[in-house]
């Protein structure tokens, strides 16, 4: 996969040589963190933050040529909790692939890294298995997938909240018709013009689409009805 400014990848650190920290990139080779990117305010001591062989969530500031220039402080929180259970997702999809093809698993597993993510593949998969199949074979694949499909999915929980008012005389029943429309997220009142707004889904990317997709359309609803709006910051 071809790295891109703003990409969020898994990284395992290699080692520190002066200020900077050396760290290799899940597929991708190898980038650079400088002391200025660990952490923000003066670090006394890098091993505070990163020690060889330590899993850690980057972002890429830059590539040129061969060189990727990485930040650890510039991670989110919510970035860095979606890449670690996208990391135990592809364990777990990993593991269970070893399990039923044995020795001819490594030769598998290569296959798959070379069609993208491990993760996406196998959703993709549970959907239409006809690309597993090819690696794996019709029998196999099966087995595969129903020990994927008898496991209990995790359903992923986002949540953000929004402010929305308005001066109106009828206000409450024009914020009213706004919400009671959002369909697929739940919507709780919290206080007077304060809303939380909750996607839940097995795919974390459907559960953020979703949500992005209905702050959209209550902003546009909020500025047609001269509303205020904004999303409060946790």
């Amino acid at each position: 996969m071809e790295l891109e400014e703003g990409d969020v990848v898994l990284c395992t650190v290699e080692r520190i040589e002066g200020t900077n920290v050396f760290v290799s990139i899940e597929g991708d080779g190898e980038g650079i963190i400088m002391t200025s990117e660990i952490a923000a305010g003066r670090i006394r001591n890098l091993r505070d933050y990163v020690v060889p062989k330590k899993k850690i969530v980057c972002k890429v500031l830059r590539v040129s040529g061969n060189r990727i220039d990485l930040s650890l402080r510039r991670v989110t929180q919510k970035e860095q909790k979606e890449i670690m259970e996208q990391h135990d997702s592809e364990k777990s999809y990993l593991s269970i692939l070893r399990t039923i093809l044995g020795d001819k698993s490594q030769e598998a597993i290569e296959k798959i890294r070379e069609t993208g993510r491990v993760t996406e593949f196998f959703e993709s998969a549970k959907e239409n298995p006809e690309e597993l199949e090819k690696i794996a074979g019709q029998e196999s694949s099966k087995k595969i997938l129903e020990i994927i499909n008898s496991q209990k999915k995790k359903i992923f929980i986002l949540k953000k909240e929004i402010i929305l008012k308005t001066t109106k005389p009828n206000g409450l029943e024009i914020i009213k018709g706004i919400l009671t429309g959002i369909k697929g997220i739940s919507v709780r009142y919290i206080s007077a013009g304060h809303y939380s707004l909750t996607s839940e889904s097995p795919d974390v990317k459907k559960a953020d689409l979703a949500i992005s997709a209905v702050i959209s359309d209550i902003e546009k609803s909020a500025k047609n009805n001269s509303m205020e709006f904004s999303i409060t910051e946790k």
